[in-house]
């Protein structure tokens, strides 16, 4: 679905700071790379079931990090207060498979067009409430299905009806009780994707704003004191509507709690549609400018949820891999791609593993945490040179970086008081080269990562 917001190139000037970086508890700055990973086909005794201890093994060899989990509310909870024991099982065992690989994972409360009343999946029958009115299904252009009447009724009730606050509240709090212990929980995504109801006489940037405002906000702030009450430590990660796609700065209020990060998606809206990738008309700029803002102001990090062609193979696609993570490494501090699975369209790989077009650029050299202030963190693909650059504090600390397998391996060189290990990633291993400071060794340390032959 195509919506113009702004006009080519209408980047402010007035651009904010950057958001600050994600960290750990030791103060190591934290990048994420990875994908999402799902299953919306199966439900009930299957859900699930098209996950395999495979994704987050191939996941791990390429390089990556980070999954985030889609968590069907339906397959959850079929029925008010009742929540299925097999499936919380079912993310158990998922979890387990992730941690043996050191993936980190966010689970993601997702839904599509809300849920099971309109042919997607979501939020449970039980909880969508339509007022009688129509819902027509749209196949070709499902994200139109979003401003169907029913829908749209849907969403206002999930944010206006007290029993379904507290159902949801209470949703989250059981998986906050499973989880909250388990090791490779990183953060709970609280809604994806989340829509409205548009109003008379508004036009969609304006109903997206007040929804934000006025109805996400206070929603996320019911979830988050919801989770605390059972887990006061993971990271919270909050959407404002898809709308802030095409270049519209959200219009979320704060979220008092201090583990929140924001976690917008970054789709192109002709790219959705099919199109191939128009660098002229700068909306990636826009985008970035318009994306910045919020959590420039809050002061919280940005991790990016969702991202990536519906279409790879067409033949600007290449550039806009390069373009958008440059983009990406700018402002985020890491990204889930869309999505690990074997096929075609959005899948990161074929049936055999291999990345389809394009998609390799993903995997590429990068610092899941770095031990002290970061001056410089940047992938040259034209030399295919990953350099690090930051300000050790003199105590000792341990940086890590990551190398994908390659056909020639990587070759690593450190300046300033710190020593690496290893030095050399043979061809075909993904490598984890750990950089160590010494305590009282302060000063700027430089990390060089560079193909070899």
């Amino acid at each position: 679905m195509v919506i113009a917001l702004l006009s080519p190139g209408a980047a402010r000037a007035d651009a904010p700071p950057s958001p600050p970086p994600l960290t750990d508890d030791h103060g190591r700055t934290l990048t994420l790379r990875g994908w999402n990973v799902g299953d919306k086909a199966h439900r009930g005794a299957d859900a699930l079931s098209a996950l395999t201890q495979r994704h987050f093994q191939d996941l791990h060899d390429q390089g990556f990090d980070f999954a985030r989990l889609r968590v069907f509310r339906d397959d959850l909870e079929p029925r008010p207060g009742h929540y299925s024991a097999r499936y919380l099982r079912k993310i158990e065992n998922i979890l387990n498979w992730a941690h043996r690989r050191r993936i980190r994972v966010v689970l993601d409360a997702h839904q599509d067009v809300f849920g099971p009343a309109s042919g997607h999946r979501g939020i449970p029958e039980w909880a969508t409430r339509t007022d009688g009115l129509p819902f027509t299904p749209h196949p070709d252009d499902w994200f139109a299905e979003y401003f169907e009447p029913a829908v749209q009724a849907a969403f206002e009730h999930l944010y206006e009806d007290t029993d379904l606050q507290r159902a949801q509240a209470r949703m989250w709090r059981v998986l906050a009780q499973r989880f909250a212990h388990h090791p490779a929980v990183s953060g709970y995504d609280l809604i994806n994707e989340p829509m409205g109801r548009l109003r008379a006489g508004e036009d969609l940037p304006a109903a997206a704003h007040r929804i934000e405002s006025e109805q996400l906000t206070p929603m996320y702030q019911r979830i988050a004191d919801a989770i605390r009450t059972a887990d006061r430590h993971h990271r919270l990660f909050v959407e404002p509507t898809p709308i802030v796609g095409e270049g519209l700065p959200t219009g979320l209020g704060r979220i008092h709690d201090p583990e929140v990060v924001y976690a917008p998606h970054f789709y192109n809206a002709t790219m959705e549609a099919g199109g191939d990738y128009d660098p002229s008309a700068r909306w990636l700029e826009a985008y970035e400018n318009a994306v910045t803002r919020y959590p420039s102001a809050q002061h919280i990090p940005v991790v990016v949820g969702e991202w990536g062609p519906r279409d790879s193979s067409l033949p600007h696609t290449a550039r806009f891999y390069g373009d958008a993570l440059a983009s990406l490494d700018r402002y985020s501090s890491g990204w889930a791609g869309w999505e690990w699975c074997y096929g075609g369209g959005y899948c990161a790989v074929d049936q055999d593993g291999r990345f389809l077009a394009n998609k390799e650029q993903t995997a590429r050299p990068y610092a899941p945490a770095v031990a002290g202030a970061v001056r410089e963190q940047r992938y040259d693909p034209t030399t295919r040179t990953f350099r690090l650059v930051y300000d050790s504090s003199g105590r000792a600390g341990v940086s890590e970086l990551t190398a994908p397998p390659t056909a020639a391996g990587w070759q690593v060189s450190v300046q300033g008081p710190a020593l690496a290990r290893p030095r050399v990633v043979p061809a075909g291993e993904r490598g984890t080269i750990r950089v160590r400071t010494q305590p009282g060794a302060s000063g700027r340390v430089t990390v060089t990562v560079s193909a070899r032959g």
